[in-house]
């Protein structure tokens, strides 16, 4: 199961874990565009899913009977106001998503994993869950949140047939700064200005990795970043041509 599949690294993570040989269900809120997604797997489904509502997690959870590898992809942040200016709303949704969304998908799946004999939950963070930047606190502490979550995890599952992984990728172009900055197109071009950042793909690559070691390997954390940053805030950039 793949959540926030419509795009991005949700939707890379899909196609490249059913060219692995995985049958994949799909998950997200624009189900037009995930079932135009599914539509193009061998053996993919895709169902509605916003795992920052409890009923609609239920229902995604029910609607499949089985499931070996989830992967907690649904997230992302909404602007980038100091704290003093901190709006509350968008706080509270990037923490419905990032944290409570993880923890509703992997509450209701951990019996399914485990029942797989060989179950795995990858959690895909961000670097910024132990980098900081002015303007980030919102993110930086639902990330933050989310490793906390599957680290606990994975203390409370050992011994049990489900392994716990994270990877944390750094600047990726796809959707999330327009997402961060509201549909500002330009705002959201200006971050990767002068730099070539990682692609959805370069990550779902990590994903399949991840998803396809031996059952006794598990990886607790994996780190990836385009070559031109070299932490959260300090990025090379090439002039303008």
């Amino acid at each position: 199961m793949v959540t926030g599949a419509s795009s991005g690294i949700g939707e890379a993570s899909a196609r490249a874990l059913a060219e692995a040989g995985f049958s994949v269900v799909l998950g997200a809120r624009r189900l037009r565009r995930t079932e135009e997604v599914a539509a193009s797997l061998p053996g993919a489904r895709a169902l509605p899913l916003d795992v920052a509502d409890p009923g609609s997690v239920e229902a995604f959870c029910a609607d499949v009977p089985e499931c070996r590898v989830l992967v907690n992809n649904a997230g992302g942040a909404l602007g980038l106001d100091a704290v003093e200016e901190a709006d509350e709303a968008k706080w509270r949704q990037m923490w419905e998503t990032n944290v409570m969304g993880t923890l509703r998908m992997t509450r209701a799946l951990i019996p399914k994993l485990e029942a797989s004999g060989d179950g795995l939950v990858i959690n895909i963070g961000s670097v910024s869950a132990f980098e900081r930047y002015a303007g980030g606190a919102g993110y930086h502490a639902a990330k933050a949140g989310q490793q906390a979550l599957g680290d606990v995890l994975r203390i409370e599952l050992l011994g049990r047939p489900v392994r716990v992984s994270e990877i944390d990728p750094g600047m990726v172009e796809t959707e999330f700064s327009l997402v961060r900055f509201g549909g500002d197109a330009r705002r959201a071009a200006a971050v990767y200005e002068g730099v070539e950042p990682l692609r959805a793909e370069d990550v779902a690559e990590c994903v399949v990795f991840v998803a396809t070691r031996p059952s006794h390997v598990d990886v607790d954390q994996l780190v990836v970043r385009p070559r031109d940053q070299a932490r959260v805030h300090l990025v090379h950039r090439r002039p303008a041509p």
